[in-house]
């Protein structure tokens, strides 16, 4: 790894001005102002007579509502993102409990719509779903009824909405501050964890050791608050999931992301059936490696005896002309990112660890935010959240109502952004071992993607299970679930050290959105099985999965899915992406032999 491909993204900070110039833009206030009029007005216009509203009204409604929600949403956006770059910032954390608190007093004048909506006779709605007035609202409209069972009153929502601020949120936003301003001790060095956890990926096997252990160390000097932090947000679900009369802890995720507990439980059932591949590619890579023993801080090592640097121009040459080559319009809205400044990639002090895209309001445009450090798996960062950046632009036609998908195949265009990018890497390789390296850091980053991801669910599972039925967990009891689920997925192939007992204490995803994880899984086997479709049958399909991607969130995920060809309701679906995986490992035996 040089010094220079490290460095190459210091520079590459994003510019906020197309949502506001500064945390001090006067326009803040003035949109601040503007919501306070609007979302009263709203309440007085339609509050107590939304189920004798005629179609043209409910558009009209909507059309305000949206209204609302953009200029919600632009405050939201810019809050969070420019407090991101900078979680140790007071001034900056102070504007997004400020913006936070204030969307909590806008909603509470607009909770009366989902309420009254809900209570609306079927008839009613049904008529309103067939006007034409509607049209363009009319998944929403028809969607939305699925809460039906799970609203509250007016007035307890109103409880909720106040309370999420000072709940919820405000832990959340805890345990991003509190690993924002970690360090850890490396040789003498204080890392904030986002350095600790690239070092996991060194070919050198003693930095990864030490990098182990500096990160081990470093949660365990934060475990009593990190536990603390978890156990209260389990038991608030808890709470939320009771009122609401959820069935189980995972009930709202999967009602959210339009799929049926029993579909999410065949999904985790079918990956845990081919556990025994990722073993199988776990001893092959023990072999390739030349190592006694596989421990928990060689899994992401790479095979290749030097790992190959990346410097950032020359990552997003690859990334753009990867998406260029499959379709113009993606490599055009690609562009754009790089050219108007809509990344941030710098590595500071401070800044939140991981990466995302935000595609804030339909009005604006998404924006892409990773840390990168010149590696490979940073190149397939940048191009899954590139990925989800072109989702996002597309789909901003469907407006803030319709746009944003279900959690599911929300991952669709990122992971798809990943294959693009790794297929134009290997196909330009000739060498057995260098399509080796390659092949071999793929199946890496697909384990991660699905497998680890539903060891990640089983884990969940275990501790919102837990948390309900025995009280409050200690750290220790958080470290055993953990052991357990990820025994399960590595058998005997990798070594679990004792301090591994500590790394579900970092994990934002079981947090930030719980249930999260196994979208992951499902996003990357439907972009293998996409992938395939292409690969059979090229013609047109460019052109179809642009299609898919503008739908945004306008209808149900299995129609829009099967624009590009292929049928997410079959029973066996899952087992083509996950024979395609094995394929994959067959290739890398081969390739090493």
């Amino acid at each position: 790894m040089t010094d220079s491909a490290s460095q190459s993204a210091a520079l590459v900070r994003w510019d906020l001005s197309d949502l506001y110039a500064s945390p001090d833009d006067p326009r803040i206030a003035a949109d601040m102002a503007s919501v306070r009029v609007a979302a009263a007005a709203f309440q007085a216009a339609y509050k107590g007579r939304v189920a004798s509203l005629s179609a043209a009204e409910v558009a009209r409604a909507l059309a305000d509502f949206e209204t609302l929600q953009e200029i919600l949403g632009r405050l939201g956006s810019y809050a969070y993102l420019d407090w991101s770059t900078a979680t140790e910032d007071p001034k900056r954390g102070k504007l997004l409990q400020q913006i936070t608190e204030f969307g909590s007093e806008a909603g509470t004048y607009l909770v009366f719509w989902d309420v009254e909506y809900m209570a609306v006779p079927d008839a009613t709605v049904q008529a309103w779903l067939a006007a034409p007035e509607t049209a363009r609202y009319r998944y929403h409209l028809e969607s939305s009824r699925r809460y039906q069972p799970h609203i509250l009153s007016e007035a307890e929502e109103h409880v909720l909405m106040k309370k999420s601020v000072t709940g919820a949120q405000a832990w959340v936003r805890y345990f991003d501050e509190t690993l924002g301003a970690a360090r850890f001790e490396y040789e003498g060095n204080r890392l904030p964890e986002q350095d600790v956890l690239h070092k996991l990926h060194d070919p050198d096997r003693e930095v990864r050791r030490k990098a182990h252990a500096s990160l081990t160390e470093g949660l365990g000097g934060l475990s009593r608050s990190l536990t603390y932090i978890f156990n209260t947000l389990l038991a608030d679900k808890a709470t939320n999931d009771e009122l609401r009369n959820y069935g189980s802890w995972i009930s709202s995720r999967n009602l959210s992301n339009q799929i049926s507990d029993a579909a999410v439980e065949a999904l985790v059932a079918a990956v845990q059936r081919h556990y025994p591949t990722v073993q199988r590619y776990y001893r092959l890579k023990q072999r390739l490696l030349g190592l006694d023993t596989l421990y928990d801080y060689d899994r992401y090592a790479p095979v290749a005896a030097a790992e190959t640097s990346v410097h950032w121009d020359d990552a997003r040459r690859l990334v753009t002309e990867s998406y260029t080559a499959f379709h113009p319009e993606m490599g055009r809205i690609t562009g754009l990112f790089f050219d108007n400044r809509w990344i941030d990639a710098a590595v500071v002090p401070g800044k939140r660890g991981g990466a995302y895209a935000a595609s804030t309001v339909p009005g604006v445009h998404p924006y892409v935010f990773m840390n990168y450090q010149g590696r490979l798996r940073d190149v397939q960062t940048l191009a899954h959240e590139l990925g989800h950046g072109v989702h996002q632009y597309l789909a901003r036609e469907q407006g803030v109502l319709q746009a944003d998908t279900p959690l599911t195949t929300a991952e669709t265009a990122s992971v798809f952004g990943e294959m693009l990018v790794f297929r134009r890497l290997l196909d330009g390789l000739t060498d057995p071992k260098e399509r080796l390296a390659l092949l071999m850091g793929k199946i890496d980053d697909t384990i991660a993607t699905v497998f680890r991801q539903i060891s990640m669910n089983r884990f969940e599972a275990a501790i919102h299970t837990a948390r309900r039925e025995e009280g409050e967990l200690e750290a220790d009891r958080f470290g055993e679930l953990w052991i357990a689920t990820q025994r399960e997925l590595y058998g005997d192939s990798v070594t679990l050290t004792d301090g591994y007992a500590r790394w579900w204490s970092y994990i934002p995803h079981f947090l930030h959105t719980p249930g999260y994880v196994y979208a992951y899984a499902f996003g990357e086997l439907l972009v293998l099985a996409l992938y395939e479709q292409y690969r059979r049958q090229p013609d047109g399909f460019a052109d179809h999965y642009l299609d898919l991607l503008r739908a945004g969130g306008s209808d149900l995920p299995e129609r829009i899915v099967a624009k590009a060809g292929v049928d997410i309701t079959r029973p066996d679906f899952w087992e083509t992406g996950l024979k395609l995986f094995e394929a994959m490992v067959d290739e890398a035996e081969e390739l090493a032999r």
